[in-house]
């Protein structure tokens, strides 16, 4: 950041003070503030200050320093520090502020500097020849997307071209700078794509009504987490208990399931079998169902097996998508795009070798992308090309070809 310093002597004002209404506020402001903490108001009151002059002076600084307390370099500190201070005077009529940021730079914004400097002043922070325009150069001003943009005192213009700024820099030159248009200039709206807008493009007035969701929001509230559901006896029976009997506590029920299951865990060889009922036990049970769990997980661990090999374009007991040629296999990593993993399923699918994939048809192309999940990837990395000078002649062809070594 470049040096910030006081304006020149011979154009500070003697005095300064604020209006009776900036006053009160001014007051009002200190106020918020803890006793002993009356500094906190220093910024605020500043920008109060610059609202009203349009600057901050040397006066304007002592003013602030005498009325928080505070000494005058410590007020000088911060109104030196902070850019959206300005310390020297500025066009009574517009103070311009114009975007250089990457955004703005890229869509024009050295054209609309070039317009000020053609109207106010060769160099930023000086006033035009009546004193009324003046110019600056700002960082982002948070509209990018409508960029190249200015800003002129709480407004902000934006989708400028060189020749509507002009219009725009002579209007408020001209004292008409309250009947130019703020916003975009180029007749979207806000940041709308330019062609209008696209979404939300139907009128909710003429929407159709919502469907009655009384029911619905029944059902959801005596289905609210946390709330407890009632329990039919007849849907649950075994919690029935005998006619006036009181609640079980947690010890008792606990006791009682130990109980129940105690032969089962004293011995697991006659859990195993059936009683004499016929039934069998909990342990069998058990057994039964986590035997029919591991056969649903290796049926659908299978089904992906499947589904895998057959996006690779084979099946488990089918031969690979391409025939494997005879000959040694050819690095297709030097491929750029192609790495270890890429190369292993290409390998895995029968391609070894530069030619096959610079023969590709696209139908093969599409096939291979498949495989990979990545669509797109073998055309966009122009992998035909690079495998075609890889086989024709090597490393030179390639090099030949495109300027560089392969990967």
């Amino acid at each position: 950041m470049s040096v910030r310093r006081l304006a020149e002597e011979a154009v500070q004002p003697e005095s300064f003070s604020f209006s009776r209404e900036n006053t009160a506020w001014a007051k009002k402001r200190i106020a918020m503030y803890p006793a002993g903490r009356q500094q906190s108001a220093v910024i605020p009151l500043l920008m109060r200050a610059q609202e009203q002059d349009g600057w901050v002076s040397r006066a304007t600084i002592e003013s602030v320093a005498q009325m928080l307390d505070m000494p005058y370099i410590r007020v000088l500190e911060v109104a030196t520090f902070y850019t959206q201070f300005q310390l020297q005077p500025v066009g009574t009529r517009a103070h311009i502020q114009v975007c250089g940021t990457t955004p703005c730079m890229l869509r024009g914004a050295e054209d609309i500097r070039a317009v000020c400097q053609k109207h106010i002043h060769a160099e930023p922070h000086h006033l035009n020849d009546d004193g009324t325009m003046s110019w600056e150069e700002v960082e982002c001003a948070g509209a990018c997307v409508n960029a190249p943009m200015v800003t002129i005192g709480f407004d902000t213009y934006e989708d400028l071209t060189p020749e509507r700024f002009e219009e725009i820099l002579i209007a408020f030159r001209d004292g008409d700078g309250d009947k130019v248009p703020t916003g975009p200039q180029n007749g979207r709206k806000f940041s709308a794509p330019l062609d209008g807008q696209i979404t939300l493009l139907e009128d909710p007035a003429k929407a159709p009504p919502h469907q009655d969701r009384g029911h619905l929001e029944a059902e959801a509230k005596a289905t609210k987490p946390g709330r407890k559901q009632k329990i039919d006896e007849e849907a649950a029976p075994a919690i029935k208990g005998p006619s006036g009997a009181g609640k079980v506590s947690e010890a008792d029920a606990e006791t009682a399931e130990r109980k129940a299951a105690g032969p089962a865990r004293r011995k697991p060889d006659q859990a195993a079998r059936k009683g004499a009922t016929g039934a069998e036990s909990p342990a069998v049970e058990k057994t039964a169902s986590e035997t029919g769990e591991k056969t649903k997980t290796t049926s659908r661990a299978g089904k992906r097996q499947e589904a895998v090999a057959t996006s690779a374009g084979t099946t488990p007991d089918s031969a690979p998508l391409f025939e494997r040629p005879a000959g040694a296999a050819d690095d297709l990593k030097l491929i750029s795009g192609v790495g270890p993993v890429i190369e292993r399923k290409l390998n895995d699918l029968g391609i070894t070798q530069y030619a096959q994939v610079a023969a590709f048809t696209d139908a093969e192309v599409e096939r291979v992308d498949a495989v990979l999940n990545f669509k797109g990837r073998v055309a966009r990395d122009n992998w035909k090309g690079q495998a075609k000078a890889l086989a024709d002649g090597g490393v030179d062809e390639y090099v030949r070809v495109f300027g560089k070594k392969p990967r």
